[in-house]
């Protein structure tokens, strides 16, 4: 029995990031001590269709900038948050944003403590998200920052500044980077390539696995060994749709990116970031 109050403001949390039903989410809470991400995976388990929970969730509102510096040899890409789509979509607030971007690119900023530090102008980043606080009367935040360094880095923003990605590329391919900067914001793979999955997200997807298959009436009795490698071969499906190479490419289905990149002049992707409002 959960010891944790669970708010009907919990509950429509996770309503809203899993799309489960109210009841569901309730008792998923409740189940897991008020654990939101423990909750979501109680209620995959349960059968449920729905995601993963994601790090881009966390800002309702606001602005997302992607560029890169001159040379495409750096990528920065930032969240600037606030509390309702009405500041969000002011274009003061977009230029805002873009201010702060620009600074970090200026600035070389390699993380998110550098960037609030760093001067715009006459202020700090952090000065002058306290004045635009004061003069806006919402909560405003620099909520996220990535960086990416390779020998060519694309960028895109995606849809009203509500995604931003950079991707990484051992060599210059402005299409190619453009491209698969376009599939990451539309599928949001988990990493590059299957070896590149951190063995947390394995395991946990392996957990899930398994405790579907020890629910369903037809894997009754089956020792686990054997569902251990049931499990792993299911783990096939998973990389096929969740690791970025390995999709089927978003602009022809009957290659994967892996092919794409390949014929676009045998290009890899070293890293990618995916920043989204949630």
């Amino acid at each position: 029995m959960s010891t944790v109050t669970i708010s009907a403001q919990d509950i429509n949390k996770l309503r809203q990031a899993t799309g489960a039903g109210m009841m569901d989410c309730r008792k998923a809470l409740t189940e897991t001590n008020g654990d939101f991400e423990a909750a979501i995976d109680w209620l995959r388990k349960q059968g449920q269709k729905v995601a993963a929970k994601r790090s881009d969730r966390e800002a309702k509102e606001g602005v997302v900038i992607a560029q890169t510096t001159a040379d495409h040899k750096t990528g920065i890409v930032v969240c600037v948050s606030c509390e309702t789509d009405f500041v969000s979509k002011n274009a003061d607030f977009v230029a805002f944003g873009q201010s702060i971007a620009d600074a970090a690119i200026a600035g070389n900023v390699k993380n998110l403590d550098e960037l609030m530090n760093v001067k715009a102008g006459n202020a700090t980043v952090a000065e002058l998200v306290n004045d635009k606080l004061a003069s806006i009367g919402e909560k405003i935040g620099v909520t996220k920052f990535e960086r990416v360094d390779a020998p060519y880095v694309a960028s895109y923003i995606h849809g009203a500044y509500r995604i931003g990605v950079l991707v990484g590329l051992s060599k210059e391919a402005a299409d190619a980077g453009k491209d698969v900067a376009m599939q990451i914001a539309a599928l949001n793979p988990v990493a590059v390539d299957a070896a590149s999955v951190p063995q947390a997200v394995i395991d946990r997807e392996k957990d899930i696995i398994m405790e579907l298959m020890k629910q369903d009436p037809k894997m009754a009795g089956k020792p686990e060994e054997m569902l251990a490698k049931i499990a792993d071969g299911k783990m096939g499906a998973f990389f096929k749709e969740q690791t970025l190479t390995a999709q089927a490419f978003v602009k022809d289905a009957g290659k994967t990116v892996a092919d794409y990149l390949k014929e676009s002049g045998d290009v890899k992707v070293t890293e990618f970031k995916r920043v989204a409002l949630g």
